[in-house]
């Protein structure tokens, strides 16, 4: 991750944080956004992982950001990042532009773009920033997730760290407050988000809701107990005991 400038908190100055894996693409942004004064580079990114850091250390108010790229793609790191920041998507695939609007990014640049169509894009961040509307990253990430394919990994920060984790080793997950906890093999994972997006996120076929704290993995499932007052236990392969509501067994019964 290189550091054009370390301070972008200069009064009336744009920080911009520049996200792709292509030193050539991160090129073409620099040269672009030399023709205008008041932007300030605070950071360049080839990957996902350095984006989340340098999102969190530069505090910027403009992301420019590649959606394909290796380890974490673009709406990935909109995942990781959880705060407020204007984002321009700068993509060589057409194939994201409905959905970079359907979550209200404040623009998308399909490579290869013209000086007078990048100028387009920041003139509308600047409005977006100048308004203090920048889109909320958690919603808009699950936006797109929402209306696309169930998610086959999760991920998680932990401080300066990203833990990856497959959906197909998640246990179960336990809703704890504003937090839901990732139980996989005997580990614990805490990420802030709601049970119910997550819930919209997750494979239906694959992740049940068995109680208002708790969806499972079928496929940990060993066999259901059946209590006093006819409430109902999820015994798992390696022996934890899960409530499952009543609500939650209609749901799991059509499934067993």
């Amino acid at each position: 991750m290189a550091n054009p400038d370390e301070d972008g908190s200069a009064s009336g100055m744009i920080g911009v944080v520049l996200v792709d894996d292509e030193e050539p693409a991160r090129r073409i942004l620099r040269e672009h956004l030399a023709a205008h004064p008041d932007i300030r580079i605070l950071a360049e990114c080839a990957n996902g992982f350095d984006a989340v850091k340098a999102v969190a250390e530069t505090k910027p108010d403009l992301l420019f950001l590649d959606i394909q790229m290796p380890k974490l793609d673009g709406f990935e790191v909109l995942d990781l990042i959880g705060r407020e920041i204007a984002v321009i998507f700068v993509t060589a695939y057409d194939e994201f532009a409905l959905r970079a609007f359907e979550v209200h990014a404040v623009d998308y640049l399909l490579k290869p773009f013209r000086a007078e169509r990048f100028a387009e894009a920041l003139a509308r961040a600047r409005r977006r920033i100048g308004a203090g509307g920048a889109a909320e990253l958690d919603a808009l990430a699950a936006a797109t997730r929402r209306r696309h394919v169930p998610l086959e990994r999760i991920l998680v920060r932990d401080g300066a760290r990203v833990h990856v984790l497959a959906a197909a080793a998640i246990d179960y997950v336990e809703a704890q407050d504003d937090y839901v906890c990732f139980k996989c093999g005997g580990k614990e994972f805490l990420k802030q988000q709601a049970m119910n997006e997550l819930e919209e996120l997750l494979d239906p076929a694959r992740f049940v809701r068995i109680h208002r704290s708790y969806l499972l993995n079928l496929e940990r499932l060993a066999r259901l107990e059946l209590s006093a007052r006819d409430s109902r236990w999820a015994i798992l392969a390696d022996g934890v005991r899960l409530p499952v509501s009543r609500a939650g067994y209609a749901r799991l019964k059509p499934l067993l």
